[in-house]
């Protein structure tokens, strides 16, 4: 008796098709040979095909991700071959990629006997580590559906809830080990009952009903989409909702409602939803560093955030500038920012200014908010015109600049749309500045919360502040803070529970 295939919903992910089941074997009459992968590399697993979505990924990523995967002796095709055993994509929802590949001529794909399986990327991405197919597990999920959890507490309010669930996926992806009994995490600290009870779900059933529920609630599928534009938080998202909006389409009829920068964000919104490699990164770190040599020469240009944590891939470019003369650094973002206009650089960009409190204000700096205030440093939050090739950045006054009156979203196209934040720290507040946006967020969280309960001290991306003593403590480098602290330094690659 042949059972309805069962497919999850996952943040970032798409729908995971009968995990429990295995690949199902083609039949003797679909044996016939399909087109060569490439002449340049050897298929060392034949038995799994792959067929990447491009929908959400890009064709670049796309391509880059084929070339790896052959490499490794992986067998890559088209959706409408046959042959496709694993269907790989990032950004969709299960839907959206059986709908894709129906359009692609697999129109039997509902059917058991046939479904490929619908996998995470980050089963692509353990599978090119190991050189080989890993097993497919619920490990690629697990981490999904807590997030999910969390997302949906975000969206309606409840940070204390979204926060539990965030950093129990967070102690879930420092196991060292696989989790396949829900016994194993009893003894770990930040997985309450909530959390155990939906990892029980996925672990015996391979999908969590509560899950699936918040998944496909209308709510939590509009808000999802709209706060991954760029210029929307969760209460504009919410209003939106209210006003009966759930779908970009709906966003461009009412597109004179847009602020500027929330226009940009939806007309490039394939694009910022698209992770940036670090190659990209890179090569726009490049110009950044040359722009600031024109106006500041002597200034220093750090990469930070998650791919100064060793990360590969990352959602948007946070560069911190300062330099060690104090107060050189002062006028100096406005000049940037000019500099890589006229270059052609900039899609668009939102500068603010340094609104840091004085550091005499000792009243504030005692009060019990002190150590979650947010960091008020000169920045530029900009979309950067990035090129397609590796490392090339459309350049030129600004004749290679795309204009929003000759392209719309689909249309081909040589450059990509990357968020880039520049953020200008005095030399003095630097390690703080750099500690503070290496991350991760649940990192930082945790650090200051410690600071706060554990050593009465104040810390935020500017200083660290002795509340009981009333004195602000310096330090030269990140390794000093965590002295401060009494810690043993954290190097960046170890901060991304």
């Amino acid at each position: 008796m042949n059972h309805p295939v069962q497919i999850l919903d996952w943040p970032c992910s798409i729908k995971l098709a009968m995990m429990q089941l295995p690949v199902k074997k083609k039949h003797p009459r679909r044996q016939e040979p399909g087109p060569p992968a490439s002449l340049e590399f050897c298929v060392h697993f034949p038995e799994v095909v792959l067929c990447l979505v491009e929908k959400r990924m890009g064709a670049s990523r796309k391509a880059f991700l084929t070339t790896l995967a052959r490499q490794r002796g992986f067998c890559v095709e088209d959706a409408n071959s046959e042959r496709v055993t694993h269907v790989v994509s990032e950004g969709n929802s299960g839907d959206e990629v059986v709908e894709w590949l129906k359009k692609k001529g697999r129109h039997y794909i509902d059917a058991v006997a046939d479904c490929p399986a619908l996998l995470n990327i980050s089963w692509f991405t353990e599978s090119m580590s190991a050189e080989r197919p890993v097993p497919i597990e619920p490990r690629h999920y697990l981490l999904d559906a807590l997030q999910t959890m969390a997302e949906e507490a975000h969206f309606n309010g409840s940070e204390a809830r979204s926060l539990a669930f965030s950093r129990a996926a967070s102690v879930l992806k420092s196991l060292p080990w696989t989790v396949k009994r829900v016994q194993e995490l009893h003894s770990l600290p930040c997985i309450g009952e909530h959390s155990r009870r939906i990892v029980q779900e996925v672990l015996e059933d391979g999908a969590s009903a509560e899950v699936e529920r918040v998944q496909h609630s209308e709510r939590y599928q509009a808000m999802k989409l709209f706060t991954k534009i760029f210029g929307v938080g969760v209460k504009t998202a919410s209003r939106w909702y209210q006003e009966g909006l759930r779908t970009l389409a709906d966003l461009q009829v009412h597109h004179a409602k847009l602020s500027k920068e929330q226009q940009v964000g939806l007309l490039h919104y394939d694009d910022l939803n698209t992770p940036v490699e670090r190659s990209e990164a890179e090569a726009i770190g490049q110009v950044v560093r040359e722009a600031v040599e024109q106006c500041l020469p002597g200034a220093s240009v750090t990469l930070t955030g998650g791919f100064r944590r060793g990360k590969p891939t990352g959602h948007d470019v946070d560069f911190l500038v300062t330099h060690p003369t104090e107060g050189q650094e002062v006028g100096l973002l406005s000049k940037v920012i000019s500099w890589l206009d006229k270059q052609g650089c900039l899609l668009y960009y939102s500068s603010h200014r340094n609104t840091f409190l004085d550091l005499e204000d000792l009243e504030l700096w005692s009060s019990s908010s002190s150590a979650s205030m947010m960091d008020r440093f000169e920045r530029c939050f900009s979309i950067f015109c990035l090129g397609c090739l590796p490392g090339a950045l459309q350049r030129g006054a600004g004749a290679q600049k795309p204009s929003t009156a000759t392209w719309s979203p689909g249309a081909s196209r040589s450059w990509k749309a990357v968020r880039v934040d520049l953020v200008v720290s005095p030399y003095s507040q630097f390690p703080f500045a750099l500690l503070g946006w290496t991350g991760s967020r649940n990192f930082e969280r945790d650090l200051r919360r410690f600071s706060k309960h554990e050593k009465k001290m104040a810390l935020n991306s500017h200083t660290l502040y002795h509340v009981e003593q009333k004195i602000f403590l310096t330090a030269a480098s990140e390794e000093e803070i965590f002295q401060l602290l009494g810690l043993e330094y954290i190097p960046p690659e170890e901060r991304n529970a």
